[in-house]
């Protein structure tokens, strides 16, 4: 099974920016305590504080979709409804 990279975009809405933030700290330990998880780092655009991108590594694709799946993603939908203006996630593979 090859490895997955992810990088996922994340743009919060201007007054919804520390809300976001704290939301998106939440899922830190545990998506690094998941089976699978080689890696999960958060970062914030140091022009843009509303855009947040994590960079994760996985061991394989189905292990990531376990990761989709689990409440605590659902849990930070729910919290983040209508505080996101875009989130966009590119499945990469690693080739050098």
């Amino acid at each position: 099974m090859a490895k997955l990279t992810i990088v996922a975009n994340i743009i919060a809405k201007q007054d919804k920016v520390e809300l976001v933030k704290q939301e998106l700290l939440k899922l830190i330990d545990i998506t690094r305590a998941e089976e699978g998880c080689i890696n999960y780092d958060l970062h914030q655009d140091n022009e843009n504080p509303a855009h947040f991108v994590f960079y994760e590594n996985w061991e394989s694709r189905e292990l990531w979709q376990a990761h989709m799946d689990n409440q605590h993603l659902a849990d930070y939908l729910a919290a983040t409804e209508g505080a996101v203006d875009t989130f966009t996630v590119s499945e990469m593979t690693h080739i050098g």
